[in-house]
């Protein structure tokens, strides 16, 4: 069996990898585990170190828009997890292109290419985003998409090409959607590990607003289990959200960050807020739950105290990422 996996060097899809060459998924015990990644600012090939020397794993740079190493790669190929994407809302903000290219382009180019290749899975790796912004209760995948920032309309676009190749096609596609994911070898960019990073360099945390946007906490290995039930017994064509189960407010998240690392609420810098801030996501799991077994297994206190001392353990991971992006 061989899978191919885009973005296998970025955070999630790091994880993922780490997770099946190392035995983790029964499904994939002998299978040929084969990274696209374009290693774009945030993806890192010392995320794969700890798997590295593994026959059954082989890497590829490259771009997801480029049709024919995509075909080439694509031959052979049973299963697909695509993670690859432009991730970060403030970058899109800035400017969305790059977003609409690899998000929007990126994912046509993998669906053409599966179903040229008569692929038998291909798992298209979402966002809970694309639903918008929910003021009580959690969406169901049927809720309707209304994405408010660039990156997520991006991929809300992608999912509905997605859909639409099985819908035409009978490629057998599943869609994720996934709250907000921490853990360890996440750029830090991204909440947790920027706050973690700043505070253990003894810098301020910049919050957004109020701070009272709230959002829900999905430890990586969860997502990446939860995508592994989704790969093995998803129904084709189905869309199917994975959540945590623990909604903070981003003012709640600073607290324990700080608590966490002995700082105190004078290393909280309030900011002018993101432009169309969502306020709040709440997935509904019921029907991965039901359907698949699916259940968060990482509580939420462990998963933070073991993420805030990798970042402390690992500066040599992530100090120069900070310095070349300009973090």
């Amino acid at each position: 069996m061989r899978v191919l996996v885009t973005g296998g060097a970025g955070f999630i899809g790091s994880h993922y990898v780490r997770q099946a060459v190392g035995g983790a998924y029964p499904s994939l015990a002998d299978a040929e585990v084969v990274v696209l990644d374009l290693l774009t600012y945030a993806g890192n090939r010392a995320n794969l170190d700890p798997v590295a020397d593994s026959p059954r794993l082989r890497f590829v740079q490259g771009d997801i828009c480029d049709a024919e190493l995509v075909s080439s790669l694509m031959a052979g190929t049973d299963l697909v997890v695509h993670f690859a994407a432009e991730s970060h809302v403030d970058r899109s903000i800035a400017g969305s292109a790059e977003f609409i290219r690899t998000n929007v382009l990126g994912t046509q180019t993998l669906l053409q290419a599966a179903l040229d290749a008569d692929v038998r899975k291909f798992v298209h790796v979402s966002t809970d985003e694309v639903y918008g912004s929910i003021e009580v209760g959690s969406w169901p995948e049927t809720h309707p998409l209304e994405p408010n920032s660039p990156y997520s309309a991006s991929k809300a676009s992608s999912d509905l090409i997605a859909r639409s190749y099985y819908r035409t096609h009978g490629l057998p596609v599943c869609v994720t959607r996934c709250s907000n994911n921490y853990g360890p070898y996440q750029f830090p960019e991204k909440v947790i590990p920027l706050f973690t990073t700043n505070l253990l360099d003894g810098k301020k945390v910049p919050l957004y607003g109020d701070g009272l946007n709230v959002r829900d906490w999905l430890h990586v290995d969860d997502h990446c289990h939860g995508i592994q039930l989704v790969a093995d017994g998803g129904r084709p064509g189905e869309v199917y959200n994975i959540g945590g189960g623990t909604e903070l407010t981003n003012r709640e998240l600073t607290s324990l960050l700080l608590e966490a690392t002995g700082a105190d609420e004078s290393m909280v810098q309030p900011v002018i807020d993101r432009k169309a801030h969502d306020r709040r996501y709440s997935v509904d799991i019921t029907k991965i739950s039901t359907e698949l077994g699916y259940a968060p297994r990482v509580p939420f206190e462990t998963g933070l105290a073991e993420t805030v001392a990798w970042y402390r353990d690992n500066r040599a991971w992530w100090e120069p990422l900070r310095a070349r992006a300009g973090v």
